[in-house]
């Protein structure tokens, strides 16, 4: 991790996102809390999470919109205007204003997309090749470190001053990391691919998807476990609420406990990177939320937090080991549409599960649908597991001697081509060597040697 943050570009980068992290992490599980409180149902709680995701429909288009444009002025701009759109959260004043806060998560959502797949071409362009998967680590360690407070401070903040305060904060630190990324330098141009007609275009990165065999087992892997993945948004409420009997604010302790176990992943994730391969990664992160799951299933506040800690050490391992392997196999010019499109691939199914876990948790109980998430991770896991060597890891080489090119024989003059070489030291040698042992034979003996 020391070797990219020495570079200052990357390090000017990485103050911007630290300030839009904080606010990410401290806004979003708060707007599902407010509309708890609101409606006193975990059902409409979660679907705020679906509302944030749903827009995931629209990241091929998207991501054809961020490609067309330069990297570092388009994503501050896209700062901007995220800030701009926390704005209506303050004329949210009781149960009938829950359509604001939803239309709010629905724009946040779409606006996250945006910001996904422009950073994603931006450390494309930013980091060498080679230390992609030292980048990701380091994002994904502090943002996963951030959730060790972030959500706990975030409800903290809420039960004080309520949700116009968040959408304050959350409003200062978009347009700090705009503010900041400003001042990166110009990063080198992408270089221009033939432009197709714009349907060809917006399809682009479905079809890159769908021809790299590492991409397209990532997807369908990552994609399987997302279509259950996304129950624990809603189910993570039943859990406090029925099986600990606790306020829907204790969610946000259980959110700050994760953190820790992403932070712990967020640190490996780089290593396991160089040492499994883009896809061994993903499948570890995908397979280490089945016993988390499972974990959740039995309502223990000891054995809860063990689980969600486990849930914690996944994310990242997932992120990392996903978008290393974008921006690994996808040429620079088809970044922006590649990520935006496993955006829509993987987040699709998740919203599905979302919405769909939104509703079983409220006639099904909370304990089966944990079970059946901890069996579907697993097969995910194994499926991906068992394709790992389509992205193997290149390992650490050995050290090697410098290679010396060969020495040239002098040649010859033009004039000297006629005459015979001089003799070298192993020529005399071998010829003094002859004629002792022609000596030293008795008569005849040479003769019929010869």
């Amino acid at each position: 991790m020391r070797t990219i943050l020495r570079r200052p570009d990357f390090r000017l980068l990485f103050g911007g996102l630290l300030a839009s992290m904080t606010a990410e992490s401290i806004l979003l599980l708060a707007l599902a809390i407010w509309v708890k409180d609101l409606t006193g149902s975990d059902g409409l709680a979660g679907a705020t999470i679906f509302a944030v995701i749903a827009p995931m429909t629209l990241a091929p288009l998207v991501g054809w919109f961020v490609d067309r444009h330069p990297r570092r002025p388009f994503f501050v701009a896209a700062n901007v205007v995220t800030a701009a759109l926390l704005a209506p959260l303050f004329a949210v004043r009781d149960a009938g204003d829950v359509w604001i806060v939803y239309l709010v998560a629905a724009l946040y959502g779409l606006s996250s997309i945006t910001l996904g797949a422009a950073l994603s071409g931006l450390i494309r362009e930013l980091v060498p090749i080679e230390l992609l998967a030292e980048a990701n680590g380091v994002l994904q360690t502090v943002r996963q470190g951030i959730r060790l407070v972030g959500p706990l401070v975030g409800a903290a903040l809420y039960a004080a001053l309520g949700g116009w305060a968040l959408a304050g904060i959350g409003m200062v630190g978009f347009l700090t990391a705009a503010a900041v990324v400003t001042t990166l330098p110009a990063a080198r141009p992408v270089p221009s691919a033939v432009r197709l007609r714009w349907p060809a275009e917006l399809g682009a990165g479905l079809r890159h998807l769908a021809g790299e065999p590492a991409l397209r087992r990532a997807l369908l892997g990552y994609g399987l476990g997302s279509l259950v993945m996304g129950f624990s948004e809603s189910l993570i409420f039943a859990y406090v609420d029925r099986g600990l009997n606790r306020d829907a604010a204790f969610v946000g302790v259980l959110v700050t406990v994760q953190g820790v176990g992403g932070l712990l992943g967020g640190i490996c994730s780089a290593t396991l990177v160089r040492r499994l391969g883009e896809l061994g990664t993903l499948a570890a992160g995908v397979a280490f939320f089945s016993p988390a799951a499972l974990a959740l299933a039995y309502p223990d506040l000891r054995l809860g937090f063990a689980a969600v800690l486990l849930a914690g050490v996944s994310l990242p391992l997932t992120t990392v080991g996903l978008h290393t392997l974008i921006q690994r196999r996808t040429p620079p010019a088809l970044v922006g549409r590649v990520a935006a499109a496993t955006q829509a691939v993987v987040s699709g199914p998740q919203a599905f599960s979302i919405g769909a876990g939104a509703l079983l948790v409220g006639f099904l109980d909370y304990r089966m649908l944990f079970a059946l998430v901890g069996v579907a991770t697993l097969v995910a896991g194994g499926y991906l597991w068992w394709g790992r060597h389509l992205s193997a890891p290149a390992g650490p080489r050995a050290p090697t001697a410098p290679n010396r090119p060969p020495v040239p024989a002098p040649r010859r003059p033009a004039e000297d081509a006629d005459r015979p070489a001089r003799p070298t030291r192993n020529d005399r040698r071998h010829t003094h060597r002859s004629q002792n042992r022609r000596a030293a034979a008795p008569d005849g003996a040479t003769a019929r040697r010869d």
